[in-house]
């Protein structure tokens, strides 16, 4: 089919039909996801097995399989999103506009192609399909018509009219969540955004007093089940708080991570006798976890790593080097991986253990025998601190062997990383907002040429983007928390959400900078800071590139 040429700038009308036009055209999409996924296995195949060296030698189609994976999925969860609100007579305008928009680019970029960053993208000839064009009316269509300037600016006027919301168009949540998310989105807005620029600027840990209120709000305890003190909520719960909290500042969005890891890997593979020790101090924040894991020359390969933890009686000596380890002077308890088992050097002899120590303070952040550690100065995400540690000879207890069962680590820790990385996209959403949020205030306030800089459209084409691909990207993220709560194994959704998270606040945060201008670049603007803080999240808890592999390996599996 040909491509009719149309005005861009026209004066916009919602697309008729809008919600058969994507219904349409999620299909079409699914299947050229099968036939990419088919001619890659065809590339990969080494007799009846996906042959890792060859995934790794092609790993721009492998990693742009992934990236297309989750392109339909975001796809299919925006079009379950815009279903359910019309099912509730709340598809309203904007809504319409972002479903609009987001189906518009993402068909674009499915056929033009995907930007995994700023200098790598993928296209359908990557994966071995040729040059493809689109042919489906329905696709067509919306390619040409959907993402339109007077779209963008169409929704960037609602948005306006709408701006004392932190959340922009229906989430689609029911009212209990939205309840949890007014709550969050409220002490956010009181108690951490007038503070967190100049935590920031002054590299402070984020005082206790925010970490009190928050274990009185029940947020290291909101997934925890109710007999060991905690909420008994659903990820979904977790996500939005997260989101919220991250909204005002990552650190404080992220006080939560290592209660939720700590706790999840005591359910999963803790003893009777662990759990009923530990999940309610964690849940009340008597405890506070810090997840001590990766080292200096592992990095992303957890299976090699060397830190030796040898039984002695009724306790282990812990030796070796562990990095990157957040919020851990404060910490009082950490989840420490080490090898149980000197004959190995992979995954197998790997044992986790519920390691206690003595919190510290500026002055001596490390008291505990054992064990040193100094900080690691960093751009951003600066509110828990970063730190390296060495063991020499760390004492812990016998009984505080997670499960009670060496050689159990790696397995344990993988029972983590969906619930993990869900958490991670949400607070890659929460940062996202908060660029919207400043880069829209600023855009409204600063004047040029004797307008407001939000009346350029390439101002407004901006803001626009940042809210649709923040819907799509939250969108993705509950469908993966609803994957989680429901007992089905998600770890390609969570990825997914993880990977699309990561860009899209990394995206809002450089464009938020780019319309403060100058400006942008000073430390005095929040722009500054929230910039530094959405660069960490393409790294941490899988970096993308990590992310992309473990989803293509499944998918194609």
């Amino acid at each position: 089919m040909a491509l009719d040429t149309h005005d861009a700038t026209a004066p916009n009308a919602l697309l008729p039909d809008l919600l058969t036009l994507t219904a349409a055209s999620v299909a079409p999409m699914e299947a050229l996801l099968e036939r990419a996924r088919d001619a890659l296995r065809d590339q990969f195949l080494d007799g009846d097995r996906i042959s890792s060296a060859k995934v790794e030698e092609n790993q721009l189609a492998a990693h742009g399989l992934a990236w297309l994976a989750t392109y339909v999925e975001s796809l299919r969860q925006m079009q379950k999103w815009a279903v359910a609100l019309d099912g509730e007579g709340a598809l309203g305008e904007m809504e319409k506009l972002i479903l609009q928009i987001g189906f518009g680019e993402y068909l674009s970029q499915i056929h033009g192609g995907i930007p995994m960053n700023q200098g790598e993208i993928v296209r359908l000839s990557d994966l071995g399909l040729g040059l493809v064009q689109p042919n489906d009316p329905e696709v067509v269509k919306l390619i040409l018509e959907g993402n339109s300037t007077a779209a963008r600016t169409r929704l960037v006027a609602l948005m306006r009219d709408n701006h004392g919301h932190a959340t922009f168009g229906a989430t689609g949540l029911d009212d209990e969540l939205e309840m949890v998310r007014d709550q969050f989105r409220r002490y956010a807005d009181d108690k951490v955004v007038p503070f967190a620029h100049e935590w920031h600027l002054k590299d402070e840990l984020i005082p206790m007093s925010v970490i009190e209120e928050l274990a009185e709000m029940g947020v290291f305890g909101l997934t925890i089940p109710e007999e060991f003190g905690g909420f008994g909520f659903p990820k979904a719960a977790m996500v939005v708080v997260s989101e919220e909290l991250s909204r005002g500042y990552i650190g404080v969005g992220s006080l939560g991570t290592r209660s939720e890891i700590a706790a999840e890997l005591i359910l999963t593979g803790g003893t009777d006798a662990q759990k009923a020790e530990w999940l309610p101090k964690i849940s009340s924040a008597e405890v506070l976890p810090t997840a001590v894991f990766t080292e200096p020359n592992t990095g992303s390969d957890l299976g090699s790593l060397r830190t030796r933890a040898v039984k002695d009686g009724e306790t282990y000596s812990v030796t070796g080097n562990k990095t990157w380890i957040t919020h851990a002077a404060r910490a009082n308890v950490m989840t420490l991986l080490a090898r149980t088992n000197p004959d190995t050097s992979d995954y197998r002899g790997l044992s986790m253990f519920i390691a206690e120590k003595t919190p510290g303070d500026v002055a001596n952040p490390f008291p505990t025998d054992g064990m040193t550690g100094g900080e690691i100065e960093v751009l951003g995400y600066r509110g828990m601190k970063e730190y390296e540690l060495a063991f020499d000879g760390f004492a812990v207890k016998a009984d505080n062997l997670l499960g009670g069962e060496e050689g159990k680590g790696f397995k344990q820790l993988m029972e983590t990383f969906e619930s993990a990385r869900i958490q991670t996209a949400a607070r890659a959403i929460g940062v996202a907002q908060n660029a919207l949020e400043i880069g829209m205030q600023y855009a409204e306030d600063r004047k040029q040429f004797g307008k407001s800089l939000i009346e350029f459209p390439r101002v407004s084409g901006k803001l626009a983007m940042m809210a649709v691909e923040i819907m799509i990207a939250r969108q993705l993220t509950y469908f993966s928390a609803w994957e989680k709560d429901h007992g089905h194994r998600c770890d390609v959704e969570a990825g997914m959400a993880k990977l699309l998270g990561a860009r899209v606040a990394w995206a809002a945060a450089d464009n938020a900078l780019q319309i403060h201008g100058g400006n942008g670049f000073a430390l005095e603007y929040q722009i500054s800071r929230i910039l530094c803080d959405a660069r960490i999240l393409n790294i941490f808890e899988g970096a993308g590139e990590i992310q992309a592999q473990v989803i293509a390996r499944r998918l194609l599996s």
